[in-house]
């Protein structure tokens, strides 16, 4: 009788990933919180593993693949994975880009009425037994020019749903996808941050987006603008953030993710025009559920059928 096929769920994540794949007639171990050294000494023991942003998958990690074919991410980034040196040891990397998409479009775009309404910073006063009602002063969203940079799955909902709000809706995408939402227009980097009231991010870090937002961008942006960070941290320059927020240039900035996570203490959080949050782009229970679900559908395919879906470069 042969072996059976192994699969290590190696960060917290859905049951359903661990049902699917039982279920599919794998062996599945689930073990979080594996040290670096721990996960490499038995990768190689497994044919797939199953990651979310917590463990780290170096080429150190890799430096023994044995029978592993297949390391997938439960999520869309990827930057905890080490693809080049995967990939020159035969291994597959897989995210799942479609399954917390409304999640982390939806919280963008709450952030954006967050900025707008000034809403955390009203709560707080509330919640300090103050009633400041003047101080509060918000801006309409309708009508008003929302600039998406990056158009891939996140981004692109974004997008409807800022048309949905009756907003302009201007997107940016150093590699234009096949179809724009409707309502929808393709313009410029520079054409964008010149144009937009708001600035939602929807882009991965590469070497081409780290710091894109930084001072040099705030400068072409409309003076009292917001910028919305959701995608990685790392995208966003958050010294440069703490200057344009200090000089009105920014009137809002929102950030969910950090270029060191958790962050230092730092100015930048003690600022009343900065809203942050500690990485929430897929935390709701419909998205950790549907990564799962993904993830798990995919290594079946590819473990039980060589069906490749969802591969990274």
């Amino acid at each position: 009788m042969a072996d059976p096929i192994r699969v290590l769920i190696a960060d917290d994540m859905s049951k359903k990933a661990v049902e699917i794949l039982s279920g599919a007639g794998f062996a599945v171990d689930f073990k979080i919180g594996m040290k670096p050294e721990e996960l490499a000494a038995v990768i190689g023991e497994y044919h797939g593993v199953g990651i979310r942003s917590a463990s780290k998958i170096t080429s150190a990690t890799l430096a023994n693949p044995g029978k592993l074919k297949i390391i997938g991410r439960a999520g869309v980034g990827v930057d905890n994975i080490d693809v080049k040196a995967a990939t020159e040891k035969g291994v597959l990397v897989i995210n799942t880009p479609q399954g917390n998409a409304a999640a982390a479009a939806e919280l963008a775009i709450g952030l954006m009425f967050a900025l707008a309404r000034k809403i955390p910073q009203a709560a707080q006063s509330m919640r300090q037994g103050i009633w400041e009602k003047k101080k509060f002063m918000g801006a309409e969203i309708a009508g008003k020019t929302l600039g998406v940079v990056g158009l891939g799955n996140i981004g692109h909902q974004a997008a409807e749903r800022g048309v949905g709000l009756k907003m302009n809706v201007i997107g940016f995408d150093p590699f234009p996808p096949k179809s724009l939402p409707a309502g929808v227009k393709a313009v410029s980097f520079d054409e964008l941050v010149a144009q937009a009231d708001f600035v939602t991010l929807h882009v991965p870090l590469v070497p081409e987006t780290k710091g894109l937002f930084g001072a040099a961008t705030f400068a072409k942006m409309k003076k009292g603008s917001y910028v919305i960070n959701c995608a990685r941290g790392g995208v966003v320059d958050e010294a440069a953030v703490l200057e344009a927020l200090k000089s009105g240039q920014l009137a809002g900035a929102a950030l969910d993710v950090f270029t060191k996570e958790p962050p230092d203490p730092s100015p930048l959080f003690e600022h009343e025009n900065l809203i942050a949050i500690p990485h929430l782009g897929a935390s709701t229970r419909e998205a950790q559920e549907k990564v799962a679900i993904e993830l798990a559908e995919v290594f079946v395919g590819f473990l039980k059928d060589g069906i490749v879906r969802n591969a990274v470069k």
